[in-house]
Parts: structure tokens; C-alpha cells; sequence
């Protein structure tokens, strides 16, 4: 009975009127309908509900109980209507999920530009690249954008930016360094479950570069973190802090001379930022203009 509510109204306009006669003229339909569906009520639930008065109606207890019940659903009802209506209206809120650099760094000078593309409000989520897919898989994002290619099945993904990482202090570096100058900085490094560490590591292994022999002074969980962290080490320090990061993160500040960055002699980490969505999606409207939108960034 609760999947069809038009009878629980009808209940409650006869409730409201105080008359069959009067709900019958307020819901367009006939008395003996009104009727029927009070009685079909009664009998599904197996107990008299109203009773019939000289003066008007009475509600049994049973009847003041599902009553308090229908003014319930009726009120979830038109929340629910509200919300639909919203949506018909495309007044929803789109929300984006992207791994640390690309949250923090990349995309939000575009968000207004997003905004005024798909004319609704956007909504940022920074997260780590498979929290950010786990998002994506259970529906709390509509797009994705992630530094980590965590290929699951379901997903579009789509190559956008192309990013570097380089090397970085506050004290200037020699433009290439070779893998024995690697053993001469205190590290700070990224906590390992970040695509940015597990890259780095990779390329370093790779070239003969043992990470384990680094004199690790801090472990720090997100790029804006070690950033700050690298800009307020001793900048006179004998051995220079460093870090791995993003050249989307620091850019600015390399600019400005607050930060140098370096090469691995012979190297160039790079790495492709995604653009993620679900396949179910893929003729959205929505997500093709964003989508679109973002890839004019890649080429800009």
C-alpha cells in the first residue's frame, strides 16, 4: 500500500475536509470512490480506521496512528518532488572529484568556467586518485580527475594533462643532478600510497638510485603540506631539503625564486592526468561539456 500513496491522500484530504463529500470536490473524483479506497485501507490493515459522524468524522486510534504515518510520508513525498524538480529545472549540484595536485593546483581556477558552461553549481572533492575511482564507482562524483591511472571496469577514462615531476628545494640545485647527488639532501617524501611516491620510486630504482639509503627526515601525506614544509626549512642549511613534487604545485613559487627545481640527469618523470566518468554516462550532456571543456585546458 505504501508504493501506492494516492489512497493514504485520499485518507488524509478526508482527514483534512472532515467529510467524504468534501474530499470526493477537493480530489475530482466520485464519493463512492473516495469511499472505496478508504475501505480498501481498512482492509489491508484489518481494523476500522474512521467512523462516520453526524457532525462529520472520527478518527479510531488505529486511524489517528496511520495518520501520523501518511502526514509523514506526505511531507518525504514533498521533499522528494522538490528535489525532482530541481533536476527537471537543472538545479543540481555537479560534483567533481581529483587526487591532491590536480585539486588543489590545476582545476580551481576553472570552476567558475565550469559553472557558467553546464549553468550549475560545482562542487569540489580532493581526495586520493582511487578514493576519488571508488567515488566515481559509487556515485557521489560525477567526474573524475586523477594523477593515478587506477583502471577499473565501468569507467571512461581519458588522457588530459600531461605533468612532470621534478625535484625541488629552497636552497638553488644544480639543473642536473646525477644519481650520486641524490645521497647528499634530506628528504621529505610523500606517504606511500601516493601515486607521486610510488612513480618516483620506480624511476629511481630504475637508474640505480636507492631510496632506502636517503635520509628521510619527514613523511608528509599531501603536496600542499610539503610544499609549506620545504618553503620554511633552514635555507642555509649545509644539505639541502628536498622533495619530489608536481610542476603544477610549485610553478609559482619557482617563478618567484622562492623554490629551484632539478633533473635527474638523463630523465624526465613525467606522468598523464585523467579524466574519469562512468560508462553509464558516456550521452550525458552534462558530462560531454564538461568533459569537452576540460580537454581544452590540455591543449590551451
Amino acid at each position: 500500500m505504501l508504493k501506492d500513496f494516492a489512497k493514504l491522500h485520499t485518507f488524509l484530504t478526508v482527514i483534512k475536509e472532515k467529510s467524504f463529500s468534501k474530499a470526493s470536490a477537493k480530489l475530482g473524483i466520485s464519493q463512492p470512490a473516495v469511499t472505496q479506497q478508504i475501505k480498501f485501507i481498512e482492509e489491508y490493515l484489518d481494523t476500522k480506521i474512521v467512523e462516520r459522524k453526524k457532525n462529520g468524522i472520527k478518527l479510531t486510534k488505529e486511524g489517528e496512528d496511520l495518520y501520523r504515518i501518511a502526514i509523514r510520508l506526505d511531507k518525504a513525498i514533498g521533499s522528494s518532488e522538490k528535489e525532482l524538480l530541481k533536476i527537471i529545472n537543472k538545479e543540481f549540484t555537479f560534483v567533481l572529484g581529483a587526487s591532491f595536485a590536480i585539486g588543489n593546483y590545476v582545476i580551481p581556477p576553472f570552476i567558475g568556467k565550469i559553472k557558467d558552461k553546464i549553468d550549475n553549481e560545482v562542487y569540489l572533492r580532493v581526495a586520493l586518485s582511487d578514493e576519488v575511482i571508488e567515488q566515481l564507482e559509487d556515485k557521489k562524483i560525477d567526474i573524475g580527475l586523477i594523477e593515478s591511472p587506477v583502471f577499473r571496469d565501468g569507467i571512461i577514462y581519458r588522457e588530459w594533462i600531461e605533468d612532470e615531476l621534478v625535484i625541488f628545494s629552497n636552497q638553488a640545485l644544480p639543473k642536473q643532478l646525477r644519481r650520486e647527488d641524490m645521497y647528499k639532501f634530506d628528504w621529505i617524501c610523500r606517504d606511500e600510497n601516493s601515486h607521486t611516491r610510488k612513480l618516483t620510486s620506480e624511476v629511481f630504482e630504475e637508474i640505480g638510485v636507492e631510496c632506502a639509503s636517503f635520509n628521510v627526515i619527514g613523511v608528509v601525506g599531501s603536496p600542499t603540506a610539503i610544499k609549506e614544509t620545504i618553503l620554511h626549512a633552514d635555507a642555509n642549511a649545509p644539505r639541502p631539503v628536498v622533495s619530489v613534487m608536481s610542476r603544477n604545485v610549485i610553478q609559482e613559487e619557482i617563478a618567484s625564486g622562492k623554490l629551484f627545481e632539478a633533473r635527474v640527469k638523463g630523465y624526465r618523470i613525467s606522468r598523464k592526468f585523467y579524466i574519469a566518468y562512468s560508462k553509464d554516462r558516456k550521452h550525458d550532456a552534462f558530462i560531454d561539456n564538461v568533459v569537452n571543456f576540460l580537454l581544452t585546458i590540455r591543449s590551451a
